[in-house]
């Protein structure tokens, strides 16, 4: 039998537990039609995913792996894109169409698949994936503590999330030194803010850039009025601001750009 070799430069991390597999793979809202799996490796979630009735993808940069999952699993070769999710056209992958996405994500690229799952959240109704335990938690995490932040805030803007539960290491090969989590994206029925979106992108980064610093402080590259500088909301650090403080900084900025 072939096997797979994890590779440390891809952040590969075989999940080797079944009963946890098919847990993530129950996640999934059992309606959905397009299911998109990030990185499947030997297919353990694969194993389970092929049962259901989706139009599955897989999406693997592993050229070992599609070769696995194409010899060992009897996948169709026509499910799989071999390519780097980070540089994938999600617009093309179910032709516009609303999909799901399930993954133990590669940890060194997991933050940049929710920022990824962002730029497209109108074709991503839900997301369930592994994640290092302390990514989770920051994506999961609510406002005035040290873990809230840029992850926090965007991601809660646009989806519903939800820490499922954690993973031991010791059920991965080869074993991180991190514990795991799962968690739940499901996007939110409005997802379209009472703002300026690209504004409330900007306005979040920068803030959080600055997180010791007051909201006045971190948005000083902003030309704004000192009329609005007064505001009370401007006395604030990032992480004293909810979701919907900053789409309301974000209307008060917008408002004062526009005079």
């Amino acid at each position: 039998m072939q096997f797979v070799k994890p590779k440390k430069s891809l952040g590969q991390h075989f999940l080797k537990d079944n009963n946890i597999a098919n847990k993530i793979v129950e996640s999934l809202d059992q309606n959905s039609k397009n299911v998109l799996e990030i990185g499947p490796g030997t297919g353990i979630l694969t194993r389970f995913l092929i049962k259901k009735k989706y139009n599955l993808k897989l999406v693997e940069i592993d050229n070992e792996s599609v070769l696995f999952l194409i010899n060992q699993l009897g996948i169709d070769e026509n499910m799989i894109i071999e390519n780097d999710f980070l540089k994938l056209d999600l617009q093309k992958v179910f032709g516009g169409n609303n999909f799901s996405i399930i993954g133990n994500f590669p940890y060194n690229i997991s933050s940049q698949i929710v920022f990824k799952i962002l730029e497209y959240r109108t074709m991503v109704s839900e997301m369930c994936g592994m994640f290092q335990y302390e990514v989770a938690e920051r994506i999961c995490e609510s406002e005035g503590t040290k873990k809230y932040g840029i992850l926090s805030v965007l991601t809660q803007a646009f989806f519903d999330v939800e820490l499922l539960f954690e993973v031991s290491n010791h059920l991965f090969i080869p074993p991180p030194k991190v514990n795991s989590a799962v968690i739940l994206l499901k996007r939110k029925q409005v997802i379209n803010l009472d703002c300026d979106e690209k504004l409330f992108f900007k306005i979040v980064k920068l803030s959080f850039q600055q997180r010791r610093k007051t909201i006045r402080n971190s948005l000083k590259k902003i030309n704004l009025s000192n009329n609005l500088r007064e505001d009370s909301i401007f006395d604030n650090r990032p992480e004293q601001l909810s979701v919907n403080q900053f789409v309301k900084l974000t209307k008060l900025v917008q408002g004062d750009l526009k005079m």
